[in-house]
Formats: C-alpha cells, structure tokens, sequence
C-alpha cells in the first residue's frame, strides 16, 4: 500500500504532470461519509474534544456529543447529564423512532448554522454544524431542555400523545422525570449556542493537529509508529516498511493504527504531511510545488486536492489568508 502516487510524475518548470491512470481507491459520497466517521470519532476521544466535554457539562448540566452527519443513534443517550423523562423514552421503540426523527431533521437543517428543534413532546434539542472548509463533517449537538417552566396541562398533554403511542409508563414516574427535565431561559439557551459554535470552529481549526499529534493513553507501539512516519514522511512511506519498522507484522500494524488513530495509515501520512507544508508555506519563497515535493507528493495536483479536502483551503488561498 502506497502513500504517493508513481514516481514515473516528473516535475516540469516548477509543476508536476500527473500521470492518467485510474486511482485504485473508491470515490464518492460513501467514501465521504466514511471518512467523516472516522473523523468524528477520532475527534471525540481526543483530549481537547474530551476536556471540552468534561467542561461544558458541569458548567450547564447539560451533555454534549459530537456526532457524525451520518448517525442512527440517539447522540445522548447513556450520557452523564442525559435527560431522565427522554432517557426513559429511547428504551421505548415508538418514541425512540420519534426521537431518531428529529435528529434526522437536525440533520437536513444546522448544516450551515446551529439549529434548535422542539420535538414532539415539547423538548428542544440543538445542533451546530461542524464544518472543514466548504465541507460539513459532523454535529456538536445538546439539549433535551425546556426553554420555560412546563405547566401541569402541558404534561397532560404529552401522556396523553405517549398513551397514544402505545406505551405504557407507570404516570408519576413518567411525571417525575418530565418535571425533572432542565429549563433555561432564552438567554441562557442562546449564550449556550455560541460557546458550542464557538468550539465548532476551533474544532475545525486544530482537527488536523489533533489527529496528527495526539498521544493521550496511546501505546509504545503507536508512539514509535507516529515517530518514524514524521522523520521519513518526506519518502514514499509505505505501511509494511513502517510496520517492520515497530516490529510487528503488516496485518496487526494495520489494524492498531487505526484502532488508535481513528484513521487508516495513507490517511493519517496525508495529514503529517499537509501539517508539514502548512508551515513551509509560511515562506513566501518556496513555490507551492515545491512545498508539495518537499513533504513527500509527486504530484501538485494530488497535493492540492489532499490539502483542500483536509484544510478547507487550496495551498494558495491558504497562503494569501496568512498574508492578510
């Protein structure tokens, strides 16, 4: 498995000609969402994401997930801080469907900005778009709250729609818990919005970091691993070299690295990669091919598309951004 491309690309007045042969790797919007996924995962057991996580719930009481665009699963369910009245409504089939409804809703419309729903039985749920450039990658998402006190005709109200759905919850448990659910004024609601769009942002702007640098609970193994591939990542890397490089068999490497990194290899080498031209290019007299040669592509046109699609921005525009 290679990194780069073939080395029969040569390089002509300062670009490279790409040679036309089919890319071996699958393209599209299955590929997309998977590589998202991978993404948001690797993201969410990161440090930063956690410390976040850990931060905003005691200050709110409120859990927060981060979730791929992509998800049939109820974001904050099982989570500290979940909901009581909702937590016992997601072990029920008929409101859980319900529930997967409005995250599906959620879905379709914070993709360019956050987004609060009130759901069928008068909860509001909040998401806020992730986003890499022009490219939405997954959800920040909260709530389950009310956003003023609910009124005993209102819970009569929402029994009568749950007896309708055929479930049957002992009543003063079910008004326990409703009368239990957190409210916060508009206010608060809003000020809350804006500290998740704000990490929504930062998330954006140090994901790559993130994936390239994190080390937390990782092993010897993947410590090693991440060392040789920043020192060679110049070379045509390839994953059997780097796995004989730690010692351990092709398969096994595999298979570890991307339990750990959340990432495949040629994924995880694209993005030491991309972090080393991002500081090359910080010097305004190193041509962008030859940015692209010096952190191990052969060909500008793929370095250009890999460095798009992980930064947001070309090389180009990435460069002039920093000069303003």
């Amino acid at each position: 498995m290679q990194t780069t491309l073939a080395h029969n690309e040569i390089e002509m007045r300062g670009s490279f000609v790409k040679p036309s042969f089919p890319s071996s790797r699958p393209q599209g919007p299955v590929t997309d969402a998977k590589e998202n996924k991978n993404l948001i995962e690797a993201l969410s057991t990161s440090k930063i994401y956690q410390d976040y996580e850990r931060a905003f719930s005691e200050m709110t009481g409120m859990p927060v997930s981060l979730r791929p665009v992509e998800s049939w699963q109820l974001p904050q369910h099982g989570k500290k801080h979940e909901n009581p009245f909702c937590g016992m409504m997601a072990e029920k089939s008929r409101s859980c469907a319900a529930c997967l409804r409005l995250q599906q809703e959620l879905a379709e419309t914070a993709q360019h900005e956050a987004k609060t729903i009130t759901c069928e039985l008068g909860l509001c749920d909040t998401a806020v778009p992730v986003r890499l450039g022009d490219k939405l990658i997954g959800f920040l998402q909260t709530g389950q709250v009310f956003r003023k006190k609910p009124t005993n005709a209102q819970f009569e109200k929402t029994s009568r729609l749950i007896a309708e759905w055929g479930i049957g919850i002992d009543k003063d448990r079910l008004r326990q818990a409703y009368f239990e659910t957190k409210v916060i004024s508009p206010k608060q609601h809003e000020a809350m919005v804006n500290l998740l769009s704000i990490f929504a942002q930062h998330i954006s702007m140090v994901s790559n970091q993130v994936l390239v640098h994190e080390r937390n609970a990782e092993s010897p193994l993947i410590t090693r691993a991440k060392r040789y591939i920043e020192e060679k990542q110049g070379d045509d890397l390839s994953l059997t070299e780097v796995a004989k490089a730690v010692n351990t068999s092709t398969f096994y490497f595999c298979k570890m690295f991307k339990k750990a990194t959340g990432l495949h290899f040629t994924e995880y080498v694209s993005r030491v990669r991309i972090e080393k031209a991002k500081n090359l290019l910080l010097n305004p007299n190193l041509r962008v091919s030859e940015v692209a040669f010096e952190v191990g592509f052969q060909s500008l046109t793929h370095f250009n598309r890999v460095f798009k699609k992980i930064v947001g921005q070309s090389p180009t525009e990435y460069r002039e951004q920093l000069a303003v």
